[in-house]
């Protein structure tokens, strides 16, 4: 590979919430906690971000306008929408995405939280799929708004699928106008496929239901499986959907805050233009700005692609491991992402163990996963698996000697 992902980066002292914790862990809400034993290092499994450095063609671009020394006030380059203009149309097959359809949100969360104030009054009902984004729940709530679960349920090959009979029992019962998809989806790692979404948009367009859908993992998609975007259904879903994107997923770079969202309805457009601003915080960083036209650039393909096999090498191993040395541990292998969502139920009740010890069990050794609670996992744990493989090789063996088989 022309890339390094198989070096181990030190980022200790870098200002990366996922490594910098103290010896006793405190999960604060995302991971149980419990002591780091002397002797181990710490594995970060947790938030999503990676653990391999970003193309080098980001940090070429920021240290090369960092070079003028001034930092005022400026405007979007034409550069800017040109690059995602031709990222989309080169990598997601969109056509007709104008420079005026993008608008600017600070972190995908807030440009979900502007299209919502658009849509929703004062506790109107929300409608995710479940297993769900924690963030979403919190921005949801937070608003005041209230979250309404589409549970997934796995088909007879392990398959994620979306339940439309629950989903239009729901929206019919309980009047339902907004709901927020994710695409790809996590923590599931599902890659919806064309029939799925359009099935889906149809109810949507049944039910008079606008939607906000996260495509910030559109990039990362493994081999025999295509993203396709949710507006690109039919032109009913390309003006009832606000599609919000971001390359900090993709290039690792969600400590420089830097969304995009894509809304060709005008009316909602201009909605959520004025939400946006109401606060007057919603303004873009002139250095993600420079690191968006690196990331999306052709070095910037080419790394993306070599990328999502070494993703898919990782979730090879972590399935296959899991199966093989895990009985009772339900995972199936995620078409999309760098998420594993494990569910320990059956491996809990075997074994008389609650999931809290697993997971402490597993922090004490090091390996910081996530507690799979806040994303409706009742028995889960959400598996980070953006690192260098040796360093999965490691977690999967102290999971194996330290969690499950001590």
């Amino acid at each position: 590979m022309k890339y390094d992902f198989t070096s181990i980066m030190d980022r200790k002292g870098m200002d990366a919430s996922a490594v910098d914790v103290p010896g006793t862990i405190k999960g604060a809400g995302f991971f149980v906690d419990g002591d780091l034993r002397e002797g181990f290092d710490i594995i970060p499994m947790w938030v999503a971000d990676m653990n391999f450095p970003t193309v080098p063609s980001i940090p070429q671009a920021m240290i090369e306008r960092a070079k003028h020394p001034a930092y005022g006030y400026f405007m979007p380059r034409t550069e800017y929408y040109e690059a995602i203009i031709r990222w989309h149309e080169t990598r997601y097959k969109v056509r007709g995405l104008k420079p005026e359809h993008i608008g600017y949100a600070n972190g995908v969360l807030g440009g979900i939280v502007a299209a919502l104030r658009v849509l929703c009054c004062d506790g109107d009902d929300v409608l995710v799929q479940s297993p769900t984004y924690v963030g979403f729940t919190h921005s949801i709530e937070d608003n005041g708004w209230n979250v309404v679960l589409n549970p997934l349920k796995e088909d007879e090959n392990g398959v994620w699928r979306i339940d439309y009979e629950d989903l239009e029992e729901k929206l019919t019962r309980r009047r339902i106008h907004a709901a927020v998809l994710c695409s790809p989806h996590n923590p599931s790692g599902r890659v919806w496929e064309r029939w799925e979404l359009e099935k889906l948009m149809e109810i949507y367009r049944k039910h008079d239901v606008y939607v906000v859908s996260d495509e910030i993992w559109a990039d990362l998609v493994m081999p025999g499986h295509t993203y396709i975007p949710t507006q690109s259904i039919s032109e009913d879903a390309r003006n009832r959907t606000v599609a919000v994107y971001a390359p900090s997923k993709t290039f690792n770079l969600a400590g420089l805050v830097g969304s995009y969202t894509v809304v060709y309805n005008s009316y909602l457009r201009d909605r959520m233009d004025r939400a946006a601003k109401m606060t007057h915080l919603n303004h873009m960083n002139v250095l993600s700005m420079y690191a968006l036209m690196g990331g999306y650039s052709q070095e910037g393909a080419q790394w993306t692609d070599e990328l999502c096999r070494v993703l898919d090498g990782n979730h090879t191993y972590a399935v296959d491991y899991i199966r093989e040395h895990f009985p009772g541990i339900k995972v199936s292998k995620p078409e999309g992402t760098y998420m594993l969502f494990m569910d320990c139920t059956q491996w809990c009740e075997e074994h008389g163990k609650t999931i809290e010890e697993v997971q402490k069990a597993g922090v004490e050794v090091g390996v910081i996963w996530q507690d799979g609670r806040p994303f409706y996992g009742p028995c889960h744990i959400r598996l980070n698996l953006a690192l260098p493989l040796s360093r999965v090789k490691e977690a999967f063996s102290r999971m194996d000697r330290y969690v499950f088989n001590a």
